[in-house]
């Protein structure tokens, strides 16, 4: 009789795993697992002890019920060093624990990460007398939608807490977890508002885009996005749709209450950074060039050319700790593509209204709308099904002959109302250059620039390397507000540059949009692009 099934934290199916079935302290069954993944053994239906047990994975004990109609999923945690930090955002004086993995003992240090790596503090050596006494279990099942619940099994201690206050200076900061061999190295964030605004600029972490494309424990929403397949992987190319269905966004191709909420709490391999990394070096890997590690880069810059910032995540802007009205710039960077319609709304009255400076320093922003649920959950809208093509966009499906430019346009309002520009798939995983249009407007001031000359050619992005306009790009649409300026234009082929664009609004608010996912890798050692950035900065805060 089949069992259940039992995989790893990426639910790739786990072969040869020993199994122990005990009944009222009497072994029922030992048994192996094939190699799908698949678990069988002649038992009657009921409550179960199980052992599981392989080398290179966390053993563990679990309760369970043997039901024949509903297969049980079994997930074992390898041998890795894996932390994060919960919660991950928190304000100065607020306490976040740190939950680790590791199966040796490790060495934690807190550093905050500017222009300089700034060591903050020793958090000590962590191990608990026993033999792997710091490994970690996951949940059985897809714990995708939970979260891992680190720090709970066998965590009872009031004397041994795991708690870190959130220092007085704003900021990214990263725990570094080392193991005592020193084989192993982990990275991991954790996002420091201001107990109280500070500086006049508000820089905001994406991190509903961290979470969408964490795909630990199986799923993401990018790979098995609505739920997790009844059987486990054995070859992902084989196995996922994403690999094996005809089209570009398969994976969305499902309507919106399909999609099964994703948890922020787990493990984030993506935002690891190396441990000697520096603001400087060519970002490496292909989620960090998208991730926390480039938005670091941003936080360099400001730094080095002298501007003070608050930093905070994109939850604290939906609910209401990061308050616009005490800032006079808002700072959205990187790829900023998962927004709530509060958040939308939220900035769009600030700008619109109030007279609020956005900067848009990324691609493809504001592309789809989330749901958040309590406070550490988020379900993606994400249905997308084009007409033809890789189009990010597609007829609106209650009212067909209304073209869509995105899926937040498809819920909510195109981001080109806000943003200026919305990300179109032409230029898609290219990077160029970009050229310049409008040599009088004032953000060329003291580049030097002309007419037709071409600037950003400098990148420290390595997946999609040749200039900052480039790996996704965004252009101006009919839904661009009235007024907007083309300013600059990627050299990317097909017409696919970024569109570097700027508005105001009657309220004295504006908006500059950069349209690329490669520009702030670009900000620390392309100077034209650094000084064009430092001139919008410059005007928005003394306008201000």
């Amino acid at each position: 009789m089949l069992i259940g099934y039992v995989s790893d934290e990426y639910y790739m199916a786990l072969a040869d795993v020993l199994i122990e079935f005990r009944r009222l302290d009497k072994t029922c069954a030992i048994v192996r697992s094939s190699p799908r993944g698949a678990i069988e053994a002649n038992l009657a239906p009921g409550d179960y002890e199980v052992v599981l047990v392989k080398p290179g994975f966390g053993s563990k004990r679990v309760t369970m019920m043997v039901d024949a109609s509903s297969p049980y999923h079994f997930r074992l945690l390898s041998d890795r060093l894996l932390g994060y930090a919960w919660p991950r955002a928190i304000r100065s004086r607020e306490k976040s624990e740190f939950k680790v993995h590791a199966v040796e003992p490790y060495r934690l240090s807190l550093w905050r990460y500017g222009y300089e790596r700034e060591f903050v503090k020793l958090l000590g050596w962590f191990d608990e007398h026993a033999a792997r006494a710091v490994m970690q279990i996951t949940p059985d099942g897809d714990y995708t939608q939970t979260g891992v619940k680190w720090n709970t099994v066998g965590y009872g201690s009031t004397h041994h807490t795991q708690l870190v206050t959130g220092p007085e200076s704003s900021g990214l900061y990263y725990f570094h977890a080392k193991t005592e061999s020193g084989r192993e190295f982990f990275s991991f964030p954790l996002v420091v508002a201001p107990g109280k605004p500070q500086a006049k600029v508000a820089v905001l972490a994406s991190t509903n885009t961290w979470l969408a494309y964490n795909n630990f424990g199986g799923r993401s929403n990018y790979i098995n996005s609505t739920e997790l397949p009844a059987v486990p992987s054995i070859n992902v190319r084989q196995d996922l749709i994403r690999y094996t269905k005809a089209g570009s966004f398969n994976t969305w191709g499902f309507q919106d209450n399909e999609y099964r909420p994703l948890s922020f709490e787990r493990p984030e391999p993506g935002n690891c950074v190396g441990e000697h990394e520096e603001v400087t070096d060519p970002i490496p890997g292909r989620l960090q060039s998208s991730l926390a590690p480039a938005e670091w880069r941003l936080l360099g810059w400001l730094e080095r050319e002298g501007f003070a910032y608050d930093y905070y995540a994109e939850n604290q802007l939906h609910d209401g700790t990061l308050d616009l009205d005490a800032y006079e710039v808002l700072i959205i960077s990187v790829h900023p593509e998962y927004w709530s319609r509060e958040m939308f709304a939220k900035v769009e009255d600030w700008v619109h209204g109030r007279g609020g400076k956005l900067m848009y320093l990324g691609g493809n922003g504001l592309n789809c709308e989330v749901e958040f649920l309590e406070n550490d959950r988020l379900r993606f809208k994400t249905f997308l099904r084009p007409a033809s093509g890789g189009e990010l966009g597609m007829p609106d499906p209650a009212e067909p002959s209304r073209y869509c430019e995105s899926r937040m346009h498809r819920t909510y309002r195109s981001e080109a109302s806000l943003l200026g520009v919305v990300c179109t798939a032409s230029g898609i995983m290219t990077a160029a250059p970009y050229k310049v249009i409008d040599p009088d407007h004032w953000i060329f001031a003291g580049t030097g620039l002309s007419k037709g000359d071409e600037f950003g050619q400098e990148s420290l992005h390595e997946r999609i390397h040749g200039g900052a306009s480039g790996h996704e790009t965004d252009k101006m649409s009919p839904h661009s507000p009235p007024g907007t300026r083309l300013l600059a234009k990627g050299t990317n082929p097909d017409e696919g540059g970024g569109e570097i664009c700027y508005y105001e609004t009657e309220s004295h608010g504006a908006v500059f949009s950069a349209g690329s996912i490669c520009y702030v890798a670009s900000l620390l050692v392309d100077p034209a692009l650094s000084r064009i950035t430092a001139n919008v900065l410059n005007r928005f805060l003394k306008n201000s």
